[in-house]
């Protein structure tokens, strides 16, 4: 079992930046893939972006030059570090773990972008 705990989330306006958090514990892998999902009201659960456990990050076209992913193995941590965001980012945002095609989820922050 692995525990997923964000923290950062909150209500920017447009424009403006919010870094998320997550910490891991448990029954951590070396080799796994951490990342942030994001669903909107009504719609489905969408990647952000993810990051293997060397170091190799893909992120949605839509925060593509916007959105940084960065991770500490040793803090078994992943961050996503959000610039210029736009009210269409405004979503739950979920910490994810997946290692072994066994997925894990956080509880989920709330990002709210004012326009």
């Amino acid at each position: 079992q692995v525990q997923l705990v964000e923290s950062g989330g909150g209500l920017v306006q447009a424009g403006g930046s919010l870094r998320l958090s997550c910490v891991a514990s448990g029954s951590i892998f070396t080799l796994s893939v951490m990342g942030w999902y994001r669903q909107a009201p009504g719609k489905q659960r969408e990647l952000v972006a993810d990051i293997t456990s060397g170091g190799t990050a893909t992120y949605a076209d839509s925060v593509k030059g916007r959105f940084t992913i960065s991770r500490d193995n040793a803090k078994n941590s992943v961050y996503l570090q959000m610039n210029s965001l736009k009210a269409e980012d405004t979503a739950v945002y979920y910490c994810n773990y997946h290692s072994w095609n066994v997925h894990y989820w956080g509880q989920g922050t709330q990002v709210t972008v004012s326009s």
